[in-house]
C-alpha cells in the first residue's frame, strides 16, 4: 500500500477536544441546537438527581450523536472542497452521501500488543500457494506485465509480487467506500490534515472521471484498487495504459501493472539492478555494519569477502547495504536502490523483503537458503518498551519508549551490545531483554 503502506483492532472514541469543539459549533448551525453537552454532574450518594436550572427537562436532548456531528463536519468540509475546485455535481454524488464508519476509527486507533517475527511474516507472504498462484497470474497476464516492465524498467515478477502482497492477486482489495473511510478519519481528527488532503484527492479522482463513487472502494484506511494506492499517489502516478481515457486500478490489468511500475520507477527503481539477493558473510564479519546507513558498491562488499548464497560473486549494485532482518543468527541480504524503492511503496522492511523474495520465487528462483532462528520469538510491544526503558536507564538513549524498533532503538542496542562484548547486530531478543534487566 503506498505511503503508508500500513492495522487493526480498537475501540470507538470521541473526537479530541479541539475537533469536538469545532464539530459542536458546526452542529449548532446545522441542527439549530443551543450548545454541546458537558460531562454529567455528579450526584452525592443518597440524593435524587436534579437537572440544573438552565437545562430543559431533557438534559441530553442537546447532545448530538456521532452521525449528527459527522453530518455537521461534512457540511463544513464541503466549503473547503468547493474552494479547492470540486464541483457541485461531484460533491452531491460523493461527499453528500458519505457515511460515518466507527470501525474505521477502531482500526486506526488500534495498537496491536503482539508483533510477528520476520520469518513468520514471510511464511505467509511467500507461501508455496502464493508463489504458485503468482506464477499462474504472471502467465495469464504476461503481455500486460511485460508491457509495463518494458516501459518503466521494473521486472514483471516484481509487479506481480506487489499485486500478490497488496490484494492477493486482486482477490481482496477491500470493500469500504474510499470517501467514507477518509471522511471518517478526517472527522475523527487524529490524522486530520493528512486525511483531509487524501479526501480532496479522492474527490478530484471522481471529478476527473477515472472512477465513479460506487466503484471507488478500498481498505478501511482509504488505500484503493488492486495494488492499494492512496488517492494522492493515484493522482501523481496512476497510468491509463489501455487507452480508454481512465486510470482504472480496480478493473483494468494494463492500468494496474503500468501504475505500479510507474510508482516504483518514480520511487527510484533502477532497471537491470538486483533488488535483494541472499548473501553469505565472511568469517569474522562485523555485524554492526549490517545497517541501512552503511552503503557501498557491491564491488567493495565483494572485496570484503561477501558472496551470493551459492558462493558466486555479487552482482553490480550501487549504494548497497547488508540486511540481517533476524539478527546475526539469521539470513543476510544485499539491498540497494531497488529495495529502497519498494520501501517507498510501503515503508516496512518485512514488506519490502516479502515483495523481493516473492518476486524471486515467481521468477523461478530458490527460496531463502540460510536458516531462520525459529527458536526465538518476537518481543511484544510491552517488552520492546521495557527494553527501550532499560537501555535509557543504562545511558543508551532510545528516546521515549514507544514499543517500536526504529533506527534509534537499534543504534542504542548496538552500542550497549558493544559495551558488553556481544555481536552488535541491534536485534532485540528475550535474552537481551533479560540481560538488560539484570535477570
Amino acid at each position: 500500500m503506498p505511503l503508508f503502506h500500513v492495522s487493526s483492532r480498537g475501540r470507538q472514541v470521541r473526537p479530541r477536544p479541539s475537533q469536538r469543539a469545532l464539530s459542536c459549533l458546526a452542529t449548532w448551525a446545522a441542527l439549530g441546537l443551543t450548545g454541546c453537552s458537558s460531562e454529567p454532574l455528579q450526584t452525592p450518594a443518597g440524593q435524587a438527581a436534579r437537572p440544573p436550572a438552565a437545562v430543559a427537562a431533557e438534559p441530553d436532548a442537546a447532545a448530538p450523536s456521532d452521525a449528527q456531528r459527522f453530518a455537521a463536519w461534512r457540511a463544513e468540509f464541503r466549503a473547503t472542497a468547493r474552494a479547492a475546485g470540486i464541483s457541485e455535481a461531484t460533491l452531491k454524488a460523493a461527499l453528500d452521501v458519505a457515511e460515518f464508519r466507527p470501525r474505521t476509527i477502531e482500526l486506526d486507533q488500534a495498537q496491536p500488543e503482539f508483533t510477528r517475527s520476520t520469518w513468520d511474516y514471510l511464511d505467509s507472504a511467500v507461501s508455496p500457494t502464493r508463489v504458485s498462484n503468482g506464477q499462474a497470474k504472471l502467465a495469464q497476464w504476461r503481455a500486460q506485465a511485460d508491457a509495463a516492465a518494458s516501459r518503466y524498467g521494473v521486472p514483471a515478477p516484481v509487479l506481480v509480487a506487489v499485486w500478490g502482497m497488496e490484494s492477493n492477486y486482486g482477490q481482496n482489495y477491500g470493500d469500504v467506500p474510499v470517501i467514507d473511510a477518509l471522511a471518517t478519519l478526517a472527522f475523527e481528527g487524529r490524522r486530520e490534515a493528512w486525511a483531509r488532503g487524501e479526501l480532496l484527492a479522492a474527490l478530484k479522482i471522481i471529478q476527473q472521471g477515472d472512477v465513479d463513487h460506487d466503484h471507488m472502494i478500498g481498505s478501511w484506511a482509504g488505500a484503493m484498487g488492486q495494488t492499494q494506492f492512496m488517492p494522492s499517489a493515484f493522482l501523481a502516478r496512476a497510468v491509463d495504459a489501455d487507452g480508454d481515457g481512465r486510470r482504472d486500478i480496480w478493473r483494468s490489468m494494463p492500468d494496474v501493472f503500468a501504475s505500479t511500475a510507474n510508482y516504483l520507477h518514480q520511487a527510484g527503481w533502477v532497471a537491470g539492478e538486483a533488488w535483494a539477493p541472499e548473501v553469505k558473510l565472511p568469517e569474522g564479519f562485523d555485524v554492526s555494519r549490517a545497517d541501512p546507513g552503511v552503503r557501498q558498491d557491491a564491488s567493495q562488499w565483494n572485496d570484503e569477502g561477501v558472496r551470493l548464497a551459492d558462493g558466486s560473486p555479487l552482482p553490480a549494485m550501487a549504494q548497497a547495504s547488508i540486511l540481517q532482518p533476524a539478527g546475526a543468527r539469521g539470513p543476510a541480504f544485499l539491498v540497494g536502490r531497488n529495495f529502497r524503492a519498494v520501501l517507498r511503496y510501503n515503508n516496512a522492511t518485512s514488506y519490502a523483503l516479502g515483495v523481493s523474495l516473492l518476486a524471486q520465487r515467481i521468477d523461478g528462483g530458490a527460496p531463502v537458503q540460510a536458516a531462520w532462528p525459529r527458536d526465538q520469538r518476537a518481543l511484544s510491544r510491552s517488552e520492546i518498551k521495557a527494553l527501550q526503558a532499560a537501555l535509557n536507564h543504562k545511558g543508551f538513549g532510545t528516546g521515549q519508549p514507544d514499543g517500536l524498533v526504529g533506527p534509534a532503538t537499534r543504534g542504542a542496542l548496538r552500542d550497549w551490545q558493544r559495551s558488553v562484548g556481544l555481536p552488535a547486530d541491534g536485534f532485540p531478543t528475550a535474552e537481551l531483554l533479560a540481560r538488560l534487566q539484570g535477570q
